[in-house]
């Protein structure tokens, strides 16, 4: 595991959003670094355009953030024994089922647990090595999801002061409800830079990976890769626009680490991307050989995240301590309302 010693100043995280902060979203702060130097430029994500060139690709994650923290209340035996219990959504397992965290002990294989008049679940299986238990829903697909919107709100995480809205944990390109956390990395984005970008003949496509649960509480640690399964679709347009761009010299910029994550999942060992859909696990580290993701859009990331074992899959793990200690002296900020960092 790669693990990049720092002490990050409370200062740097990022507790609001950057319109909250008089920032227009894609003027956001960003670190462009040369993946082979380690140097790096400071700019801003508007300043995209010119970083990248005629013939490359963007890969977008289009997965919409649902608001994963609802209450309940939990019944064993036709008697309540908790009312209230946060719940968090961690991982869509089908159109009626998922995997939750719920807060707390004592859930056993059976109890009820009441959302509201409309929404009900059944704890299915509690046999987790990890603190998830696996329920069933009283409803499905659509049905399911507009309950889940009318009764949830979005995880926050501990460095976030203020209860933002579930606006502002969306990019602005989302479309297929599933993740419950944001795929933070896009959030920067604004349809003025992507038309710019088409404008200046950069492919945009997308595929779809719904994010689980990473993060629980201080006292539990980050999912590893293995444990953290999750959906992902990349439709036969993207994968013919990054084959063809392959094929031709062009590159592609996976915008955030679910992109690599998708894209690596459905690559062939001879660096041909395949139309896929599927579950991954997998694990990129720093001795994974990269068949598709040629740059990265991404965050910056906690020293114990596994966010930085994928990363050294592009940059070797001495550089990108460089380019982390560089990051916190210019100040960047972290999280999903943070600033932006482009390795190509």
């Amino acid at each position: 595991m790669v693990t990049i010693p720092f002490s990050l100043p409370n200062e740097l995280n990022a507790d609001s959003p950057p319109e909250r902060r008089g920032i227009r979203r894609d003027h956001v702060r960003m670190m462009v670094s040369d993946l082979r130097s380690g140097e790096s430029q400071h700019v801003r994500f508007f300043d995209l355009p010119q970083m990248l060139k005629t013939g490359d690709v963007v890969v977008l994650n289009a997965s919409r953030t649902v608001p994963a923290v609802l209450y309940v209340d939990q019944m064993r035996d036709g008697k309540c024994i908790s009312l209230k219990r946060e719940l968090r959504l961690a991982h869509r397992i089908d159109h009626q089922t998922w995997d939750v965290w719920i807060v707390g002990d004592q859930v056993q294989q059976g109890d009820e647990l009441i959302f509201s008049d409309k929404l009900t679940a059944i704890v299915t299986q509690t046999d987790f090595s990890f603190p998830l238990v696996q329920v069933q829903f009283s409803l499905s697909g659509a049905q399911l999801f507009e309950q889940i919107y009318s009764l949830g709100d979005p995880v926050r995480y501990e460095y976030i002061k203020q209860p933002w809205s579930l606006d502002y944990y969306q990019t602005v390109y989302a479309s297929v409800p599933g993740s419950v956390e944001i795929p933070s990395a896009g959030r920067a984005f604004s349809w003025e830079l992507i038309f710019r970008l088409r404008e200046q003949g950069i492919q945009i496509v997308t595929l779809t990976l719904h994010t689980g649960l990473s993060y629980f509480h201080d006292d539990l640690p980050f999912l590893s890769p293995e444990q953290n399964s999750e959906s992902y679709e990349i439709p036969e347009y993207t994968a013919l626009t990054i084959n063809h761009a392959k094929q031709h010299g062009g590159r592609v910029i996976a915008v955030g680490t679910t992109v690599v994550r998708a894209l690596e999942s459905a690559a062939k060992s001879d660096k041909v991307c395949l139309a896929r859909r599927g579950k991954t696990n997998l694990k990129i580290t720093e001795e994974t050989p990269l068949q598709i993701a040629d740059g990265l859009i991404t965050g910056f990331h906690e020293p114990e995240a596994s966010h930085l074992d994928l990363l050294s899959a592009f940059v070797e793990p001495s550089l990108l301590k460089k380019m982390y200690e560089e990051a916190i002296q210019q100040r960047y900020l972290w999280h999903e309302f943070g600033d932006i960092h482009l390795i190509l």
